[in-house]
């Protein structure tokens, strides 16, 4: 959407500590126990307290500018390639590929413990010249082998893709680009081929103008999603642009229209937020919408700072031309500080794979440490803190008490003997902490015999993405990498 003209209808805070552990604190003295949710203060942070993120788009072309990349790496959890991943960009040639701009915010993003979202792989707009000059079945063929190649590259890396993007008109009919006249079922054919390809990504279309319930263009999209999900066709999520021109654009049913895509079995997203002046009000609906919306699983804004937006005239965004924070941060801020532990428990990974059958490794009573496959470092509790709500991190394997976990008969695994290893939420990116032991879902876990760890409430795996000190621990989708396989020993 963003480079198109639009029809204007429409846990605690993430640190990464590189100091050394201190050595285990006393235990038994009294000590100060905050709420698991406290406020945090910044909009991934907050965001994850309930088990969703909060995004953005990044131009690798701005990574060198340091208020740019220090705000896009201490704010957000999750990156969208502006540009960098589209068909123009990944396949300027036919059958020749180019990752090197989207790789390039790919591990800028994965070195600060950011997930990435793939956008876009079908699109009429943004084609390579000598894919625009195609039609009929070699257009239908370029189209399968463009995702075929480029989701090959980044197979496994992936929190979701734009599989297809903007393919309606706004009064619900197809629109009428070169890939619609390749024939009516494109758009299955494309998240068919892209299920092929990596099985454990999620499956999204996208589109803009879909965020008023009684609107055409949002029918004919739920028509569309409702008729997949009916005939087992792979999607998993729904992306709504949500690109508002301020005023009265957010409509007052767009709880209504998040809420009834979740109800067909896929999850929601708002993935290019931007609003004409920030307008506060507009930008605290939104996000309290998707908040009250239990399969609404993130939130991306289309830039960073006003002069980043390709609608920077409107100062749309949440941070002006300096950087600095505007009223609509805040407003968002507190609405996502607010919102308490998402509930839902949503499939455990895309398409049909599930979670791996409990075989522990471990016996009760044993313990040790847990360590990473992928990092050779311990899950470790920062500073040997004894708070609840204590965040879980990666940290060089020490011998000390904030390292040392034991599996219980009740599928707790407790460190200093009375906190127990817990999720704060059952969503993907959910923060995984230490809390007071209380037998709840939420602090039981499956040790697998493939290395997973996964959570009995919400059957997804203990996840890192990173393998440096300081790395987050959280609960995601299984997906059988290395990031998620971890010994208890």
């Amino acid at each position: 959407m963003e480079k198109e003209a639009f029809v204007a209808t429409r846990t605690p805070a993430r640190l990464l500590l590189a100091g050394a552990v201190a050595a285990a604190a006393a235990f038994g003295v009294i000590m100060v126990t905050p709420d698991a949710n406290a406020a945090a203060g910044t909009l991934g942070a907050a965001a994850a307290q309930s088990g969703r993120y909060f995004g953005t788009a990044v131009a690798a072309s701005r990574l060198g500018d340091s208020t740019y990349s220090t705000i896009a790496g201490r704010e957000f959890d999750m990156v969208t390639a502006e540009n960098e991943m589209k068909p123009d960009a990944t396949e300027p040639n036919r059958g020749q590929f180019s990752f090197s701009s989207g790789d390039q915010i790919y591990n800028w993003a994965t070195q600060r413990g950011l997930k990435v979202r793939g956008h876009t792989l079908a699109w009429h707009s943004q084609q390579p010249g000598w894919m625009q000059s195609l039609s009929g079945s070699s257009l239908r063929q370029a189209m399968i082998d463009h995702i075929n190649g480029v989701m090959a590259h980044y197979k496994g890396k992936l929190a979701a893709w734009d599989v297809v993007n903007e393919a309606f008109n706004e009064d619900g009919s197809r629109r009428s680009s070169n890939l619609q006249g390749t024939g009516n079922d494109w758009i299955e054919v494309a998240f068919r081929t892209a299920r092929s390809a990596d099985p454990s990504v999620k499956l999204c279309y996208n589109d803009y103008n879909i965020e008023n319930w009684s609107y055409g263009k949002t029918q004919g999209v739920y028509n569309m999603i409702r008729d997949f999900k009916s005939r087992g066709v792979p999607i998993d999520c729904v992306g709504l642009q949500t690109h508002f021109t301020g005023g009265s654009s957010l409509p007052g049913n767009f709880q209504t229209t998040l809420s009834s895509f979740a109800a067909l079995g896929v999850d929601v997203a708002l993935t290019e937020v931007d609003v004409t002046n920030a307008s506060t009000s507009q930008y605290a609906g939104l996000t309290q919408a998707c908040i009250n919306v239990p399969r609404c699983i993130g939130i991306t804004v289309w830039g960073v700072r006003d002069s980043d937006s390709w609608r920077s005239s409107e100062s749309p965004l949440l941070f002006d031309n300096s950087g600095n924070k505007k009223a609509a941060y805040t407003s968002v801020l507190n609405a996502l500080n607010s919102a308490s532990p998402n509930p839902t428990t949503s499939p455990t990974s895309p398409g049909t794979t599930t979670s791996p059958t409990p075989s522990p490794t471990v016996s009760p009573g044993g313990g040790g440490r847990i360590v990473g496959a992928q990092s050779g470092r311990c899950v470790d509790v920062p500073n040997s803190s004894t708070s609840n709500g204590t965040r879980v991190q990666l940290y060089d394997c020490n011998g000390q008490s904030n390292q040392a976990w034991t599996l219980t008969s009740s599928k707790q695994l407790t460190v200093y003997g009375s906190r127990c290893l817990d999720a704060a939420g059952s969503g993907n990116g959910s923060a995984v902490q230490i809390y007071s032991c209380n037998g709840q879902a939420n602090q039981q876990w499956n040790v697998n015999s493939n290395g997973t760890i996964t959570g009995v409430q919400s059957g997804r795996c203990l996840d890192v993405w990173g393998t440096g000190n300081g790395q987050q621990v959280q609960i995601y989708d299984c997906s059988g990498q290395s990031n998620q396989r971890f010994a208890l020993n």
